[in-house]
């Protein structure tokens, strides 16, 4: 009988102090997010220093409560993990030091973990992964397609040549005049208006699995320009349905090509934008259509959090995949070279 591997995951890429413990990759004993929405509000989007100086007053309660409501003490565990990039550098540091500093002073293996692979097996929390598989990874600062034959195994087959899905939702969301973070106001207000701008879909050359996002905002902002120069009335609900539509019937259509082209049977979308409800509509009918089987995890794992950390540590756990204390945040990791 296999020992138990349980594993205190750390992650602080972003804008989430989170903190979790997972029992074999999959058995959530508990997970802690602190949000900074509020904060960055303001802004109107994060600002890499205020989220530095949160992660600092934070990191030691949420890793406390973390083992608490999981009724874990550090002896009860197999390792720590954390994310190392990519992301904010001064957040991603503040996670790092924390899980080198927890695990010096408890004799435990250190984990590193990569954001995207996190985001990729928040599904795992769900349900057992079937390979062959594709992954489409949707976020504010990601968009990638990769294709996945064993567990640690990734090829990048495509990926944003610009802006990233979700940081085109965000700059249309405050073109429109919607409040920070845009994503979620956009994907609500759309659900009230119709297609009626018909903007631009970029698939690029022939053949290519990779996105751009960067045309379509343009054509967003320049049409709004237009219509408010002109003196003509704009409705936001249906600059947002048209935004949308455009944005979904990309993401849908090389994910899909991609999914024939590779022969598999298992698609799992992941990242913030995979909580989008026009998304997730577009490839349940798909999928369905096509005989394939979808997984998308529930909203609180499409965002940023701890748990999806600790499911894959717990595969790099078995490989003996560790790093020593100096262990530092990168913000760019090629994530095939990553094990």
């Amino acid at each position: 009988m296999t020992q138990d591997t349980v594993i205190l995951s750390i992650e602080t890429s972003c804008d989430e102090t989170a903190a979790s413990v997972v029992r074999n990759g999959s058995e959530i004993l508990s997970n802690v997010v602190v949000s900074q929405i509020e904060s960055h509000k303001r802004f109107g989007g994060v600002v890499p220093e205020v989220a530095s100086r949160h992660h600092v007053e934070t990191i030691t309660l949420v890793i406390e409560q973390a083992l608490e409501e999981a009724g874990m003490t550090p002896e009860g565990l197999s390792a720590v993990a954390v994310t190392e990039g990519p992301g904010l550098i001064g957040a991603l540091l503040v996670g790092i030091n924390a899980a080198k500093a927890f695990s010096f002073a408890h004799d435990l293996p250190l984990i590193p973990v990569h954001h995207i692979a996190g985001h990729i097996y928040a599904n795992q929390l769900e349900e057992e992964l079937e390979f062959p598989l594709v992954a489409l990874i949707v976020s504010g600062g990601h968009t990638e397609l990769i294709y996945m034959e064993d567990h640690l195994s990734f090829e990048v087959i495509g990926e944003t040549r610009d802006d990233a899905v979700g940081e085109a939702y965000d700059k249309v969301a405050r073109v429109i005049g919607l409040p920070y973070p845009g994503g979620p106001h956009v994907d609500r207000l759309s659900r009230e208006g119709a297609d009626t701008f018909d903007f631009p879909r970029s698939y690029l050359e022939q053949g290519s699995y990779d996105f751009s996002f960067s045309g379509l905002k343009s054509a967003v902002i320049n049409t709004l320009h237009n219509h408010r120069q002109k003196g003509l009335e704009v409705k936001k609900e249906d600059v947002a349905k048209s935004f949308q539509e455009s944005a979904v019937d990309v993401l849908t259509k090389k994910t899909m090509d991609a999914v024939e082209e590779y022969e598999v049977k298992h698609l799992l979308v992941a990242g913030g934008v995979a909580a989008n409800s026009g998304l997730r509509q577009r490839f349940e009918s798909l999928c369905r259509e096509n005989d394939v089987k979808l997984s998308i995890p529930k909203l609180k794992f499409c965002t940023d959090n701890a748990a999806m950390i600790g499911a894959v540590a717990h595969h790099l756990y078995q490989k003996d995949h560790f790093a020593s204390l100096d262990l530092n945040g990168r913000n760019f990791i090629d994530i095939e070279l990553f094990v």
